[in-house]
């Protein structure tokens, strides 16, 4: 069965274009599939039933995983035996009458305006080379809504501030040009002629990243996550996560009346579904209660919990 997960992923990457993450989530539901039916001496991806199937949702079930990781799991099932089906691996799909699970999705979680307002100052209290990095990336975060490993993949080429403008590469390489302005572009312009350069020159070799280390390198995704959590302690916000600024451009957009198809191909969302949760979202702060969006039908919920919303 191996052999046969590991052409379903090549298929995922390379054809359907998902990224890397997404991937990892497969094989990572497909690998605890497979030691189930290897424990029930299923080793042959052919002899696998309806039953061995229904076995495992219920395994899953009795070990109290949550619902959203049962309804991620019975849809890498579906999806790789749809794909051994049309590529006749196996004659008939054993998961063609299992219906994927109903799932709770809990709404995303949003600043309120007031919140994003002290969040983006911060930097400002010391202007340091960093702190005029930390500025610019944050108003970025907000301005335009991209996700984390967006915003760490920009090149210096990828910004045209005569323009109003930034170019980002999102999930299955798709390129979307996002509009800039205001505070964000003032933010980017004093980075750039003032701290980019000190900060560049602590590297050993030039480099086309935008937003560097204080060793002159690109800035990952963890030294983003690292840079937050500092300013969140000062807000006091501490479940404040990377996500919530793209989560709370949306909820933003959408309650000042943006149009929800605009702000679909801003975020890049391959669903208008995964949009419409920012709908529902109640501007209530960080630190209100959770609140559950209706339930969603399992069908369409693969895309949602693939898409790093």
């Amino acid at each position: 069965m191996d052999e046969q997960v590991e052409a379903f992923l090549r298929h995922l990457a390379d054809e359907r274009g998902l990224a890397a993450n997404t991937t990892t989530a497969y094989r990572t539901d497909l690998e605890q599939f497979s030691t189930f039916l290897r424990e029930r001496r299923r080793s042959d991806v052919a002899t696998v039933t309806h039953d061995d199937v229904l076995a495992f949702l219920l395994y899953l079930r009795e070990r109290r995983y949550a619902s959203s990781t049962v309804a991620r799991r019975t849809a890498a099932v579906k999806s790789f035996f749809a794909f051994l089906t049309s590529t006749g691996v196996v004659p008939l799909d054993p998961t063609e009458q299992i219906d994927s699970p109903k799932v709770d999705r809990e709404l995303p979680r949003a600043l309120s305006p007031r919140q994003v307002d002290e969040l983006l100052e911060l930097p400002l209290r010391a202007p340091t080379p960093e702190r005029l990095r930390d500025k610019a990336m944050l108003e970025l975060l907000y301005a335009t809504g991209m996700r984390v490993s967006e915003l760490v993949a920009l090149n210096v080429t990828d910004v045209d501030l005569e323009q109003g403008e930034v170019r980002c590469t999102g999930k299955g390489g798709r390129v979307r040009t996002l509009p800039v302005n205001g505070s964000a572009t003032t933010a980017l312009e004093e980075y750039y002629d003032i701290g980019r350069s000190q900060l560049a020159r602590g590297g050993a070799e030039p480099t086309g990243a935008l937003f560097l280390n204080h060793r002159g390198k690109r800035l990952t995704r963890q030294g983003f996550w690292l840079i937050l959590k500092q300013y969140a302690e000062e807000l006091g916000l501490s479940d404040l996560t990377p996500h919530m600024l793209r989560h709370s451009f949306a909820a933003h957009m959408i309650s000042s009346g943006a149009d929800l198809r605009a702000v679909q191909a801003l975020l890049g969302h391959a669903s208008i579904s995964t949009t419409q949760i920012y709908t529902q979202v109640h501007h209530t702060g960080l630190l209100a209660r959770p609140v559950h969006a209706t339930q969603v039908n399992g069908a369409a919920e693969e895309q949602v919990l693939v898409e790093d919303e």
